[in-house]
């Protein structure tokens, strides 16, 4: 088995989705094995490079989970890596080798905090001993696998200097992915692009290693910060599907693909991920957690593409592009949505009425929209069988003739 390479494409992001590991550990976001392989079989689905399944270590159920991802991806689509997690123990290790025993294509994701409070507050650990661990950790990963990923936890309130260190010693033992967590969401764009810039300078003398990024959302900056680490060299963008994870969540999946894939110029960047398998995938994401999509989510939202404002609604109609930068179809929904409410005007209504069979003549429209807007004041949204009842009470439609008799 052969770790990825971007060498081939060098604007190749890689996808990394870690929903069913770091998605799944927040608070009332737990699935049952059943549902996370119902997930695992959809991201195959959806295209993503690396699927990590879990944290095999972390309990009995957890690891039959991974098990359970890993026999079943084998068995419908054996392209995608298949992960798990281990801190930088021997038994981590082992447990997640385990686990991850039946996938075709395998990777072990080992990691170890760096940032002296960390190191302090938490580990208990130097950072000579820090560096001990690490190059032997990694090590030990590979005498199961080929593909190792390093994660120095709290990599961007890490001292610098020393991060590099670590990250050399990772390199030196052999570590295929160097992954770069910005953990509690502290980085801004400019200093997590700078500190990815760093890394991939560290790693520019081995062809073969990957720089990714893992963003959290607590300062609503996941998705910037991704982007800042692709736009700085990064290959890898690790990311959860509606951006479910600890606390405010990480990296949204179908943000930052929509993002490389609409803005690729600037990026200079692009994925491998089928872009119409988006919507559906967010939807059993939803499903299987119990969490709901904000209206107002980007890409996923029911808000995404809908439209109440006349002056919105009349440039859709007379050309999608004036207010959308993206099709609803790219992402796998049926179509913009043209919201008949209080701000909505003449343009969409006219629209909607001739959808459902009905024509009037400009009078009829204006009156049609006024008492329209009025019912909109009163229940903020206006139904097709609202519409068709305030067109009745506004004009009389011709009586469909009696059918004749024949004797």
């Amino acid at each position: 088995m052969t770790p990825p390479t971007v060498a081939r494409d060098p604007s190749r992001v890689l996808i990394f989705d870690t929903t069913l590991r770091d998605g799944e550990q927040a608070p009332g976001c737990s699935m049952s094995l059943t549902e996370k392989v119902a997930v695992a079989e959809q991201l195959a689905r959806l295209g993503v490079d690396v699927i990590e399944a879990g944290f095999p270590a972390a309990s009995r159920g957890e690891h039959d989970a991974v098990t359970a991802v890993a026999e079943r991806i084998a068995s419908v689509d054996p392209s995608p890596i298949l992960c798990g997690l281990a801190r930088a123990k021997a038994a981590d290790i082992e447990t997640c080798a385990q686990a991850i025993a039946a996938a075709p294509r395998r990777r072990i994701h080992t990691f170890l905090a760096t940032s002296d409070l960390h190191l302090a507050r938490k580990l208990h650990m130097t950072r000579n001993e820090v560096l001990a661990e690490v190059g032997n950790a990694v090590a030990h990963a590979l005498t199961f696998v080929d593909d190792v990923e390093f994660s120095p936890e709290d990599a961007s309130r890490s001292d610098r200097e020393f991060l590099c260190e670590v990250l050399d010693t990772a390199i030196a033992a052999g570590a295929t992915t160097l992954n770069i967590p910005d953990t509690v969401g502290f980085a801004t764009p400019d200093e997590y692009g700078d500190l990815i810039r760093c890394v991939c300078a560290l790693a520019a003398g081995q062809p073969n290693v990957v720089v990714s990024t893992h963003c959290h959302d607590d300062l609503g900056l996941a998705v910037a910060n991704s982007l800042a680490g692709v736009r700085a060299g990064a290959r890898q963008v690790e990311c959860t599907v509606n951006g479910i994870g600890e606390r405010a969540g990480n990296a949204a999946l179908e943000e930052v693909v929509m993002a490389l894939h609409t803005r690729a110029a600037y990026y200079d960047a692009h994925t491998a991920v089928d872009s119409r398998e988006i919507a559906r995938t967010s939807r059993l994401v939803s499903e299987c957690t119990g969490v709901h999509v904000p209206l107002n989510k980007a890409i996923v939202g029911a808000n995404a593409f809908a439209h109440e404002a006349g002056i919105h609604q009349d440039g859709v109609l007379k050309d999608r592009q004036t207010y959308e930068i993206m099709t609803a179809q790219s992402v796998g929904r049926e179509g913009s949505a043209l919201v008949l409410g209080k701000h909505c005007g003449r343009s969409a209504v006219r629209r909607r009425l001739q959808d459902l069979g009905v024509i009037v003549d400009e009078a009829c429209l204006t009156s049609i929209v006024e008492r329209l807007k009025s019912l909109a004041d009163r229940q903020k949204l206006v139904t097709d069988r609202d519409l068709i009842a305030l067109a009745a009470a506004t004009f009389v439609l011709p009586a469909t003739p009696e059918p004749t008799e024949v004797v």
